[in-house]
């Protein structure tokens, strides 16, 4: 159940996550590079009160999730063009917000320029998204709330993409447990048992494909998202204490838990952190101490990352998203501007 004393953060990062997606909307056109429209959507969070909750991403076409870019801006694996929009590209913007750990998530799919090409499949994603939230009253069943998502984009002629999901939301917490389906998976899915929670609140993010299998997958390296997240904080002090850690490498872990929590994070908000150790180290050398330093928090299961994320048969992907909280009379969406 929510706390009624957090109420407030979850309604304000919830307004300031709508009001930044819908400025970014603007932003979005002919001849912007991806980075640009990143770095003004996370700026804009700043400005207007919150904190981002994760990287602001953008996945163009086929691409589906789980990109930013990093301080290289070094293109996707498999991308090949500039990361600057195009007329009728295909782009998924998707924005998150938190106000002291409380976090408003959602998404928008829209078309650049005038072409027209994508306009049903956008129209079925946001109709998969709306469909989800209505079903979210007390009570009711996961594959239910799945298969009214995935209705508009089947009768539409598209496929709801299955092997990603919504999620629901706790203070610091973006994938606090309960995966949300978004595809017809029956009754009997062991991944989607259980039902809607009143005082929950949810994460509802539909992605449809223009291709036949219905599926995504990892694009590149494990760190191909540039976005990392601390998985057990104070780890780095029992790394220091078994000599896993060097003291140097101990500190930046600990400056990493003190600036991100359990929140996902960027590669470049991250990597200025070597300036002050490495004052006098060229570029090169810099990344290298970077590598080493991430490969070494990875295995001592201090850091995660993730990989980037592309449709498995290069279908053009549309994602709508809300974060709602349920009531006893039903969902209250509280990305609204």
């Amino acid at each position: 159940m929510v706390d009624e004393s957090s109420l407030k953060y979850w309604h304000d990062a919830g307004h300031v996550a709508r009001r930044t997606l819908e400025a970014m909307r603007e932003e979005i056109t002919v001849g912007k590079t991806w980075d640009s429209v990143i770095q003004t959507a996370e700026r804009f969070i700043r400005r207007n009160g919150g904190n981002p909750a994760f990287p602001v991403t953008i996945a163009v076409d086929e691409l589906a999730a789980h990109y930013t870019t990093d301080h290289g801006v070094i293109a996707p694996e498999g991308w090949d063009r500039e990361m600057v929009f195009e007329n009728g590209d295909l782009v998924k913007l998707d924005v998150g917000v938190h106000i002291n750990g409380h976090i408003g998530d959602n998404a928008l799919t829209l078309e650049v320029g005038n072409k027209g090409k994508h306009t049903d499949q956008i129209k079925a994603a946001k109709e998969s998204r709306d469909a989800a939230v209505e079903m979210l009253h007390p009570g009711t069943p996961w594959y239910k709330v799945g298969a009214a998502a995935a209705q508009p984009s089947i009768d539409a002629g598209f496929q709801p993409i299955r092997n990603l999901c919504g999620h629901q939301l706790k203070p610091w917490e973006l994938h606090a447990g309960v995966s949300v389906p978004s595809y017809a998976c029956g009754a009997e899915n062991p991944g989607f048992k259980g039902v809607v929670e009143e005082g929950s609140v949810y994460a509802i993010e539909p992605f449809n494909t223009t291709g036949d299998s219905g599926l995504i997958q990892n694009i590149g390296e494990r760190n191909s998202s540039n976005i990392y997240r601390v998985t057990s904080k104070g780890l780095w002090r029992k790394a220091l204490s078994r000599k896993q850690l060097k003291p140097l490498g101990a500190q930046l872990a600990r400056n990493l838990e003190e600036r991100y929590s359990t929140l996902p994070f960027a590669e470049r908000w991250a990597f200025p952190m070597l300036e002050k150790p490495f004052p006098e180290a060229d570029e090169a050398s810099r990344q290298s101490k970077w590598n080493a330093l991430v490969k070494k928090l990875i295995s001592i299961r201090f850091l995660e990352t993730y990989h980037a994320l592309g449709c498995k048969d290069g279908g053009m992907i549309g994602q709508f998203e809300h974060t709602a909280m349920v009531h006893s009379g039903g969902p209250e969406i509280l990305t609204v501007s």
